[in-house]
């Protein structure tokens, strides 16, 4: 929101030394996001005043077209005589105002204006655009063209309003009563304990029956609409300068009387208003629900297919407006025509002013919907004041009497569904408990009075809400505004003391843990949102059929193309590895940690808590009962070059075996014992991928798989040739660990070590094999090792040679070299019973 200090002064009587920056300082205090102060007009000099075009010569031989102006400015150039103008633009004519800087004048970019020589001609000066006073787009497209009623030599700074301070705030969702100019206005008065001139309190007429007709038929998403008429509009009456200079401070674009005007009260109270020609509208104005399919043109001039859940505004012909949104291109006001025969003049001479109240939600999924967010529609989704509906349509019924020569009639329509003033009841100490500060019940009364509360009571006090703060809904909202109006730079500062005893859960450290081993590993920690969609999952490959297709949608998604919450971490890890590759970064290795989400069984409601005291034991459970399941997983991805060639070796690309590595060192961090063997699912390649397991209590658990991606996901997703991923149940890999890690014991006694090359067949995998020779090998174990594996035509077809690395060694004494062969042996016995291995060169 852009307010113009030189309007918020209409509303408070500020002092006069007070700078824009000042009243940031005061508003930020305050609580609002004051984001800049633009200082318009700064380095601007004079003289700069308005002008009379007397005559325009065209000069000729030039490649684009050139005229020699002479303008009368009055006595402004201290001489009297017409000012002599070279000037190439063409939307003005002779007998024009017009804008005119003399030499000796800079305008804003610290340009300087001089008499010089340009196409043959001295120009003594300059007929000015709003673009060259900075004042941004007036919709003329070209030389600034005054009404003719003001004089020749009229200080044209003043008169357009060049040097003002503009305060541009970034309105949070919660505070959509700062979108207008009365409500900035109410925080500047509060804030320096000053006075509030309301715009919004004007003498309104009441209802009676002889408006134009209005029918709504769903009073929940309106419920409140107020019709005025202005009969006699002068077509041809044009935005004052005033109207549109203010237009123009707070970024709005003028485009025709009757609609500055609506924009105008919109800004100042911030209700949006429509203005229909009601020449173009077919009996009564109607409030529904758009049938499905229904097309509808809006003013923008695209035609849309709405939704059952659009609100529209209608006529008996069908839509005329998207209700808090856009308007309707075949009601829209006209511009006016003049007849080149006749001389008569055809436009818009009688306006059906709109001021409604519409739900909120049911404007922002509107606006959503159809992408066609606008400054209507920012201002219903966040909160307008249904009070300020007649007091809108009043002040613009004035301005278009004032402006364009109208007359009111004298029917009023308003149709509202009965709703009484919110209460909230609350004790007066309250916003001293959850502040910590002793403000007393007079502080507390005087800040919920200055917001616009009615306050009665003593310990205990009934606060009525005002209409325009919908964000107000219990205690601690309004503990909060007199929080942040005594100021937040006065709550003390005090660290909270923790009780002893307490610190990180397991979980947490282990979480911990496994983060810093694969960033130790090489692998970068990667956040993603939470949120997929059905593309995302048909991308993986995914069955109909698979668990993971059974996704907890969002009702209120940030976006359509990701309604739901994330079942798997790789659409994100593989979407941040897919935008870096694209931006130069080839090799990489990216890891993340966090929840999945599924549905329950018998998935419940979600309870809203109370804040007013502790929630019970049965609301807690009640709300936990509602949540869907959320295991922690952790998931890798790896592209491009694992480990760098250079003078110390060839390197080597990113295979399987590192996503299977992965894998292993989570287990580890968990003390988890992990199985893998030869898997098939989803995106991963079936020759190379590895499926996860843990043995927990005895038994084995599956909690994910590893390897190579297929082929035809990493086409589908444009990744890189051989990318790698990884993604485990890391709560299930905690459930099946050892708990706190124990140091390990370093034995003083020398070690054993014994190779074996072991033929299998190969189809065998080899993490068969060494869990048979870890079983077989006994106690004396300490680690065993593949260092290498071997094909070839003397092991004969379908046959692979798996050579193993044992090391024994005994805590208590040095082991013998008949124990540790005994120990070998007996490896080897069970590994050739279980798999058919045959110790090779036997």
């Amino acid at each position: 929101m852009r307010v113009p200090l030189s309007w918020l002064r209409e509303y408070v009587d500020l002092p006069a030394t007070e700078t824009g920056r000042d009243v940031q300082a005061r508003l930020i205090r305050a609580g609002l996001e004051v984001e800049t102060v633009e200082q318009l007009g700064a380095g601007l000099k004079g003289p700069l005043v308005v002008g009379q075009v007397l005559t325009i010569e065209e000069l000729e031989g030039f490649r684009k077209p050139i005229r020699f102006c002479t303008v009368d400015v009055g006595t402004a150039n201290g001489t009297g005589e017409p000012q002599e103008i070279v000037c190439g633009a063409r939307n003005f004519a002779v007998g024009d105002k017009v804008v005119v800087v003399l030499p000796g004048a800079v305008l804003p970019g610290d340009f300087a204006i001089a008499a010089r020589k340009t196409y043959g001609r001295v120009s003594h000066g300059m007929i000015c655009s709003s673009d060259e006073l900075g004042m941004g787009d007036d919709g003329s497209g070209g030389i600034i063209v005054l009404p003719p009623e003001y004089e020749v030599g009229t200080d044209a700074v003043e008169l357009l309003e060049l040097v003002d301070e503009v305060l541009d705030i970034a309105v949070t969702p919660d505070r959509g009563y700062c979108l207008s100019l009365r409500g900035v206005a109410r925080e500047t008065a509060t804030a320096y304990g000053l006075p509030l001139r309301d715009p919004a309190l004007l003498d309104v007429p009441a209802p009676n029956a002889f408006g134009h007709p209005v029918r709504v038929a769903d009073p929940h998403g309106c419920d409140r609409f107020t019709a005025r008429t202005v009969v006699g509009v002068d077509p041809e009456a044009h935005s004052p300068i005033w109207i549109k200079r203010r237009l123009q401070k707070a970024g709005m674009r003028p485009v025709s009387l009757a609609v500055d005007i609506t924009n105008y009260v919109m800004l100042e109270l911030g209700q949006p208003l429509h203005a229909y020609d009601r020449s173009r509208i077919r009996g009564a104005i109607g409030v529904r629900r758009a049938e499905p399919g229904e097309k509808f043109t809006t003013l923008d001039g695209v035609e849309r297919v709405l939704d059952a859940e659009d609100l529209v505004i209608t006529d008996d012909r069908g839509p005329i407006g998207l209700a808090g949104v856009m308007g309707g291109a075949n009601t829209e006001i006209a511009d006016a025509v003049r007849d080149p025969e006749t001389g008569e003049v055809r436009g818009t001479t009688e306006i059906v002013v709109e001021a409604a109240h519409f739900d909120p939600v049911t404007v922002a999924r509107t606006a959503r919907r159809h992408k066609l967010s606008s400054e209507a529609s920012r201002r219903f989704e966040r909160g307008v004041d249904p009070q300020a509906a007649a007091a809108a349509a009043q002040r613009t019924v004035d301005l278009l009497v004032l402006l364009a020569g109208g007359t009111a009639e004298a029917g009023v329509t308003e149709i509202s569904t009965p709703d009484g003033p919110r209460g909230i009841v609350i004790r007066a100490d309250h916003p001293d408990r959850v502040a910590g500060v002793a403000y007393g019940r007079e502080t507390v009364v005087r800040r919920l009075q200055e917001i616009g509360c009615d306050v009665i009571g003593q310990d205990e006090l009934t606060v009525t809400v005002p209409s325009w703060r919908p964000d107000l809904t219990d205690p601690n909202d309004l503990a909060e505004e007199v929080i942040r109006l005594e100021g937040y730079e006065n709550l003390p500062s005090t660290l909270p003391q923790p009780p002893s005893g307490r610190g990180l859960t397991e979980r947490q450290r282990l979480h911990r843990r496994v983060g810093r081993a694969l960033a130790g590993a090489g692998y970068v920690e990667a956040l993603n949102y939470p949120f997929i969609g059905e593309q995302h999952l048909d991308q993986l490959d995914l069955p109909a059929d698979d668990p993971a297709r059974r996704m907890v949608r969002l009702v209120n998604p940030l976006s359509d193309e990701e309604p739901a919450l994330r079942t798997t971490l790789l659409p994100g890890l593989l979407g941040a590895l897919r935008r870096n590759d694209g931006r130069g970064s080839h090799d990489l290795a990216l890891f993340e940690t966090g929840l999945v989400f599924h549905p329950g069984e018998r998935p419940g409601v979600a309870v809203r808590l109370p804040v007013d005291r502790r929630p019970t034991h049965e609301e807690i459970a009640a709300l936990d009962a509602a949540l869907p399941v959320q295991p922690r997983h952790v998931a890798v991805v790896l592209a491009g070059a694992r480990e760098q060639a250079g003078w110390w070796g060839k390197g080597r690309p990113a295979d399987w075996a590192d996503a299977v590595e992965a894998a292993r060192t989570v287990a580890r961090e968990a003390g988890a014992e992990l199985v893998v063997r030869r898997g098939r699912y989803g995106p991963w390649h079936p020759g190379r991928c590895a499926e996860l397991a843990v043995v927990a209590d005895g038994e084995e658990q599956h909690i994910g798989y590893a390897g190579e991606l297929h082929p035809r996901v990493v086409k589908a997703l444009h990744l890189p040739a051989r990318t790698c991923a990884m993604e485990l149940d890391l709560d299930a890999v905690e459930k099946a660990g050892a708990g706190a890690l124990q140091a390990p014991r370093i034995s003083t006694f020398p070690v054993a070590t014994q190779d074996v090359a072991l033929v299998v067949a190969h189809d065998v995998p080899a993490a068969e094999v060494e869990a048979a020779l870890r079983e077989g090998a006994g106690e004396l174990l300490e680690s065993l090792r593949l260092f290498d594996v071997f094909t070839g035509e003397q092991l004969g077809g379908g046959r692979k040679s798996l050579a193993y690395a044992l090391r024994f060694r005994a805590a208590d004494r040095t082991l013998t070299v008949e124990e540790a062969s005994a120990a070998r042996d007996a490896a080897v016995a069970l590994a050739t019973e279980r798999t058919g291995a045959v110790l090779r060169g036997a």
